[in-house]
């Protein structure tokens, strides 16, 4: 695996910004979900008093046990009902001292007198949203640049809420992903869509992409295509947000968290508006809508599949008709580096750019 130093994208291994974790589902028992990104384990769970979901590093301090490592002999695990989730805490398996939400230990039930201060581990910060769990990860510890990602479509009951499409880890760099948002060449040969109209803007944290055409892989029951247009965003490093209109109203997301340096987990998801037009959301709607995210599914697996395969593309061939990849690159930077460098890649990328041969999007100011 390539990783981020082959590709020189900046100080630290891995970026800045929110990224998904889980699927909210997954927390629906009490148990406690052990997990792993960023080269490191974690310990993830629902707090049983108040539903609050934690994120907590796996390890406890005093002799290195896994938090939320499965669990079945132990009797802190027997006598919580299969959980060592207590309240909002988690108990250790092997000595039962007890972690709250904020990391620190406030209880070891064979100890007299106080808790050593450093009896604790880290917290994070964790959001619920979308019917995702989403962390803030900074390698300078800061607070969030920007907000979790939301969307005014979830609480409208005339949407059809998603569930999220698990694709499990691929074994590339995430530079290899994040140059699909500006691949216009890729398109036709993957997509089969004959692209009309088509730009990049890069601004602030935002890598954004517009096109429209007719699309092959997303089809109607009729077998033909209507005009689709995109307006597809990445929000940060790891959260691509997609706005489709054509066959239905609907939006994407795709989202990929760092494991290792140079692996991913991946999640596809599809929010879509009622098929038959109702104001609340109906069997059928929800049969359609689902039909229309395996669709979605199979058109993102001609791009999965081609990264499954392929070597790192540490020195592209980039041609003027491909896409603006380098700008790209450019912008991916700033969440690699210290975020007082950021504005230094932003005026290197910011602006619009439309491919050699292509056909702008919108009226906005373009350049090659």
């Amino acid at each position: 695996m390539a990783t981020t130093k082959d590709y020189r994208i900046g100080e630290y291994t891995f970026p800045r910004g929110w990224f998904m974790i889980a699927d909210a589902e997954e927390l629906n028992t009490h148990k406690p979900l052990a997990v792993r990104f960023f080269g490191k384990d974690f310990a993830l769970y629902r707090g049983r008093a108040t539903g609050k979901v934690v994120l907590l590093d796996a390890y406890c301090p005093h002799m290195k046990t896994h938090l939320a490592a499965p669990n079945t002999t132990s009797y802190v695990v027997i006598d919580g009902g299969g959980s060592n989730v207590e309240g909002d805490g988690i108990r250790c398996p092997y000595h039962a001292w007890r972690f709250g939400p904020d990391g620190k230990c406030d209880d070891i039930p064979y100890h007299q007198g106080p808790i050593p201060a450093n009896a604790c581990v880290k917290s994070w910060t964790v959001v619920e949203s979308l019917g995702a769990i989403w962390v803030w990860h900074d390698p300078e510890g800061g607070d969030p640049d920007w907000e979790a990602p939301s969307l005014k479509e979830w609480d409208d009951p005339s949407w059809v809420r998603w569930k999220f499409d698990h694709l499990g880890i691929l074994n590339q760099h995430p530079q290899e992903v994040i140059d699909n948002i500006c691949d216009y060449g890729h398109l036709s040969p993957i997509h089969g869509s004959t692209v009309e109209r088509y730009e990049n803007e890069f601004k602030g944290h935002y890598a954004i992409q517009r096109q429209c055409g007719p699309h092959r892989t997303l089809v109607g029951a009729d077998g033909v295509s209507p005009i689709l247009h995109t307006i597809t965003v990445y929000h940060g490093p790891g959260v691509l947000i997609s706005h489709l209109t054509g066959l239905y109203d609907a939006v994407l997301m795709i989202t990929h968290t760092p494991v290792e340096d140079g692996s991913i987990k991946v999640w596809h998801s599809l929010l879509v508006k009622s098929p038959n037009g109702n104001a609340v959301v109906t069997q059928p709607d929800t049969i359609a809508a689902r039909q229309f995210q395996e669709s979605s599914r199979l058109a993102f697996a001609q791009d999965f599949e081609v990264w499954t395969n392929k070597g790192p593309c540490l020195n592209g061939l980039f041609i003027p008709s491909d896409g603006p990849f380098m700008k790209a690159r450019i912008w991916y930077k700033q969440f690699f580096n210290p975020r007082a460098k950021a504005q230094e890649y932003l005026e290197q990328c910011e602006g619009y750019y439309v491919p050699k041969g292509a056909v702008p999007y919108t009226d906005a100011p373009a350049t090659v």
